[in-house]
């Protein structure tokens, strides 16, 4: 019975020097290769998002001219009472 493999088969490229780097931290840490580079790649992905919230507090932060939670409310209302009311949709008769 044959098992289907639950993982992907990627081949990759390094430079001489930095595959010696990348084995001897790999041995350090007794990890296999393959180990060390998925930990690898999950610390850039989670770096990336890091910086994606933090691009976006920054873009919110610009964006706030001061508001705390307690507006909230009354901006939602604002904004409600500034929109036309909808239009009903006709009926084919």
């Amino acid at each position: 019975m044959a098992t289907t493999r639950r993982s992907r088969v990627y081949t990759i490229s390094l430079p001489a020097k930095l595959a010696q780097k990348a084995e001897a931290l790999a041995q350090r840490d007794s990890r296999t290769m393959s180990e060390f580079f998925r930990e690898a790649f999950r610390g850039y992905y989670a770096q990336q998002a890091r910086r994606a919230m933090e691009e976006i507090g920054e873009y919110a932060a610009m964006r706030n001219p001061g508001y705390t939670e307690a507006d909230v409310p009354r901006l939602i209302k604002e904004v409600r009472r500034a929109k036309p009311p909808r239009r009903l949709a006709r009926t084919r008769r």
